[in-house]
């Protein structure tokens, strides 16, 4: 579900952090298993500063990733955010996704999330 469609879920409510850091987070993920690297790496906070030659390995390790990922559990089936809390020591906010894999396992990660301008983005 895209951005505005969780706002019109919420009728006139504001989204807050945890919402919005969420939403960006499984994105990213399904950007990552729809095999759209590019769109992964742009959610990774300072990735437009990085070297054009970093860039490329970093896409070539997420393909890597997948290819494994198909290898060990037939891929990952499907992302979805189970939980988002702050973290008010570290600045960021801990968004919890479960991966569904093609073998029927599931697994939990964590992943960190920064605002810069507005955006929130992978750290």
């Amino acid at each position: 579900m895209g951005l505005m469609g969780l706002m019109g879920l919420m009728g006139c409510a504001k989204a807050t952090p945890e919402e919005l850091a969420s939403l960006a987070a499984e994105g990213y993920y399904r950007h990552l298993v729809a095999g759209e690297y590019k769109e992964f790496l742009e959610g990774k906070a300072g990735a437009d500063s990085l070297p054009a030659d970093y860039c490329e390995q970093l896409l070539s390790g997420y393909k890597q990733f997948m290819a494994q990922q198909q290898a060990a559990h037939r891929g990952i089936r499907s992302v979805q955010t189970t939980n988002a809390r702050p973290d008010s020591t570290l600045h960021l906010m801990q968004v919890f996704l479960l991966l569904e894999y093609g073998d029927s396992t599931q697994e939990e990660i964590v992943v960190p999330m920064v605002e810069h301008d507005g955006r929130w983005r992978m750290k």
